[in-house]
């Protein structure tokens, strides 16, 4: 055991915490604080999530590169 562990430390956690969740194929994910602090439910979190999917969507034609052919490379180069 690490020297910056203390003993009283484990004694807060709590054996299977996630297993439900687990268990049902869900994903757990910790989050830093700040993050935590915005987003501070499962719901709000899943709510930015799907949108910012929902942005890439849209999104990702304007981003994508053209696909050039064989033929249309050779007659550039």
């Amino acid at each position: 055991m690490r020297r910056e562990y203390k003993r009283s430390d484990f004694s807060k956690l709590e054996r299977g915490k996630f297993y439900a969740e687990v268990a049902k194929g869900t994903s757990v994910a910790l989050l830093e604080p700040s993050i935590a602090k915005a987003f501070p439910t499962s719901r709000t979190v899943n709510e930015a999530l799907s949108g910012l999917l929902e942005l890439t969507k849209k999104t990702s034609r304007i981003t994508r590169r053209p696909i050039r052919t064989r033929a249309k490379a050779a007659r550039v180069a």
